[in-house]
């Protein structure tokens, strides 16, 4: 039976930073991968026609990737902190049940973005393991330009326990994030395709593969 993965991201570019390979590796093997893009950018601050453009380099992205389905939901960035938990887990609730996931990927709680936090923390709300739930496995996942940036404390600490092989995805990786053309920078920038690479590559190393994505396993429930 195939799986069904989704793939939560605070900001457009998330998901590929911190889960392209898997992405492609679970739709190579014939899982179904949905995403969810969980805001858009506050009208002070973003033009429609910005929004427009950056969705429309999420779908290109996507594609390469094999997505399923996204969704691009509009609570506003970088205010998710006003917003109230409860709505935000709802929508996300709703996602979940409409496609029955069983393997979900959410940013890191310690990241130093607030929206980050604020969708982790709606998450595990939303997939809670009650009632006639599906989520079975969670995993978070580190981004580039917020994870390594955050406090020096040990609940904010990335502490990566689930390791992936994307040795034969790392270049669909690569080429998913320069579809975001407005985010990639020039190393030594985090967000460079150097940087990406250089993760990767120290991240396979620990493990004895040339590329890997690492995360923190959340839960897993085996029945």
């Amino acid at each position: 039976m195939a799986n069904k993965v989704l793939i939560i991201a605070p900001h457009p570019d998330d998901e590929v930073l911190g889960c392209g390979g898997i992405m492609k590796k679970y739709t190579h093997n014939g899982d179904d991968v949905y995403v969810i893009i969980m805001t858009k950018g506050t009208p002070s601050l973003y033009s429609d026609e910005k929004i427009i453009k950056v969705r429309r380099e999420a779908l290109q992205a996507h594609k390469i990737l094999g997505v399923k389905e996204t969704k691009f939901m509009d609570f506003f960035a970088p205010e998710l902190d006003l917003c109230s938990l409860a709505v935000i887990s709802e929508a996300i609730s709703s996602v979940i049940k409409q496609y029955n996931i069983n393997i979900l990927y959410i940013p890191h709680r310690g990241d130093i973005h607030h929206d980050h936090r604020a969708v982790f923390n709606a998450s595990i709300v939303a997939a809670r393991p009650v009632g006639n739930y599906s989520v079975k496995q969670i995993y978070a996942y580190e981004t580039l330009s917020e994870t390594e940036w955050a406090p020096p404390f040990s609940d904010d600490a990335f502490i990566p326990t689930y390791f992936v092989n994307i040795q034969d995805e790392i270049n669909d990786k690569v080429n998913a994030l320069m579809c975001y053309t407005g985010q990639i920078k020039e190393f030594p920038s985090s967000r460079s395709v150097i940087a990406l690479r250089a993760l990767a590559q120290y991240r396979g190393a620990t493990v004895g593969f040339s590329s890997a994505e690492a995360f923190m396993l959340i839960r897993s429930i085996q029945s």
